[in-house]
């Protein structure tokens, strides 16, 4: 492992730059602005994958750059370079003449008090390159003396190691080192001449050691293999309106989908949201109370500081069915009125930042889940979900189940295959009739799409029991 005392030397390095020399530079690109940011940024990533019991693909990348945006009014400059060096920054600051002369005062610097949520440890120097090929090996081997028929295991391995810093012509300066590990499991499992995939993810806001642990990787084989298994028993869904009683963890994909993008600050301040205009009214059955918290340590979608330099904080949106408040970046905020949130979030400093969800979920109830399943007469439990497609502003959804079960008079019954989920966000939420008291957040998998951008997010929930809720199935 190689010692670096100070990951900005990653910026700044060369002598192409120094510190002092970038709030010179960014007060000086950003006097006509009101807002606005130097965003630095050294990001190293490497990924592997083993696949029909050989090592298949191993990539390592690394990338720097900055991305300089001003603010003036409504309107915005962005320009970006992957050079951190003074010429490039002044020549990215030519872009900024465009704007119009800002007639407010410039905006307060985020408040400084965030909290250190993850290790500044790398990844990728932690463990090395044929430890990290001997655990895929190991994963792939463990996976197929499971159970004979096991056909195919695919195990993949992530890590990422990135370096922010963000300056602001007041002179405020801060700076974060974000790792994130990823690890995924995926079987083939045939019998009779059918074969069904099962899957697992794990990862997070932390290093390898954990994803090393035999208990971790075990446990991510268990699962995946289990519901490869299950699906090989599965009959054709039903289809129809029905009473849906989803699991706890990662089904809050949908919540996130289909509720969350429609309560973030820009689509609000547009008016292009169904919950647009809605602050204060009932919008979700009683007892729904939605938390987006960026400030949740190790977690995948965590961050001490947003990428406008804002602290990451809990922010309840929906409390006991009534709307309380949207996710803002710096921008909504100021235009609506109203704090930043710590939601301003960009894929890279190519990119300028945007409201954005980081880990979002439904707080627990006070719902037995085994109570919860005898309620459902004729329905489906939903265990895990695949892809889906959904409009974000109106949050109509069509969701995919991956591993989903037929509920006939309290009691589970086959496992069903082809089952989707249709429906649309905001009336989803007013037909919620029961809520587990066993929250749990998904286990580090989730990335988020918006703008054309992608971010690490998290999602989260207990049992909910949803009635009329449709299901797209495949029996006759």
């Amino acid at each position: 492992m190689t010692d670096h005392p100070d990951p900005r030397s990653f910026i700044y390095r060369d002598g192409a730059l120094d510190p002092e020399r970038a709030v010179q530079l960014t007060r000086d690109a950003l006097q006509r602005c009101d807002d606005g940011e130097l965003y630095m940024q050294y990001h190293a990533s490497e990924s592997f994958a083993f696949d029909d019991g050989r090592l298949k693909t191993a990539d390592y990348s690394s990338d720097s750059g900055f991305g300089l945006r001003g603010v003036s009014g409504e309107m915005t400059g962005f320009a970006h370079a992957n050079d951190i060096s003074e010429g490039a920054i002044r020549r990215a600051a030519e872009t900024l003449r465009l704007l119009d002369v800002a007639k407010d005062e410039p905006s307060a610097p985020p408040r400084h008090n965030n909290r250190h949520l993850y290790t500044d440890g790398n990844p990728l120097e932690e463990i090395d390159f044929p430890a990290k090929t001997e655990l895929l090996a190991k994963i792939d081997a463990a996976a197929r003396a499971r159970d004979p028929r096991v056909k195919q295991v695919t195990a993949a391995l992530s890590g990422v190691w990135s370096v922010v810093e963000i300056v602001r012509a007041d002179g405020f300066i801060a700076s974060d080192i974000r790792p994130l590990v990823r690890l995924n499991v995926s079987i083939v499992a045939e019998q009779n001449g059918r074969r069904e995939t099962g899957s697992f993810g794990m990862g997070g806001r932390y290093l390898y050691d954990q994803l090393f642990e035999e208990a971790s990787w075990n446990r991510a084989i268990d699962e995946a293999l289990a519901q490869a298994l299950v699906n090989l028993e599965s009959v054709d869904a039903p289809a129809g309106e029905m009473t849906v009683l989803l699991g706890p963890g990662w089904p809050g994909v949908l919540l996130h989908e289909a509720v969350g993008h429609g309560l973030e600050g820009d689509f609000n301040r547009k008016g292009t949201s169904a919950f647009s205009g809605r602050i204060g009214e009932r919008v979700a059955a009683k007892g729904v109370t939605v938390v987006d918290d960026g400030s949740i340590a190790d977690r995948r979608g965590s961050l001490s500081i947003d990428d406008e330099g804002t602290p990451t904080q809990e922010n309840v949106l929906i409390e006991d069915g009534i709307l309380k408040n949207y996710m803002q970046d710096r921008l909504n905020a100021r235009l609506m009125g109203v704090p930043a949130t710590g939601n301003g979030r960009r894929q890279s400093y190519a990119h300028a930042p945007m409201p954005r969800m980081t880990n979002t979920f439904m707080r627990a109830g006070k719902d037995d889940p085994e109570e919860l399943m005898s309620r459902v007469k004729n329905g489906i439990f939903a265990k895990s979900f695949g892809g889906g497609q959904v409009d974000i502003v109106s949050g109509k959804f069509v969701f995919s189940c991956t591993e989903a079960y037929k509920v006939e008079n309290g009691k589970l019954g086959a496992p069903i295959k082809g089952a989707t989920l249709i429906g649309d966000g905001p009336t989803a939420l007013t037909q919620v009739t029961g809520i587990g008291n066993d929250m749990a957040l998904d286990e580090g998998i989730g990335m988020c799409g918006k703008g054309g951008q992608s971010v690490p997010a998290g999602v989260g929930q207990p049992t909910l029991l949803l009635e009329g809720l449709t299901v797209g199935g495949t029996a006759a």
